[in-house]
């Protein structure tokens, strides 16, 4: 099955690392940037909803 359309990089050009190594622009680890583009449309959508979930708890810190 052939890929329909690739999938726009999150990137937003606010590329620093974090003491997890988790940028700070697009919330991706060092691994999944470098990963990116040998991804299918499908693991990068997947990825994409779970940075949405990393911007949130990176606004909203847990807290017990």
């Amino acid at each position: 099955m052939a890929e329909s359309k690739d999938v726009v990089s999150p990137c937003i050009r606010h590329c620093s690392l974090d003491e997890q190594d988790i940028c700070l622009g697009c919330h991706r680890t060092l691994d999944e940037i470098l990963g990116w583009h040998t991804m299918t449309n499908e693991q990068k959508f997947l990825l994409l909803t779970e940075l949405q979930f990393r911007a949130l708890n990176r606004q909203r810190p847990f807290k017990f």
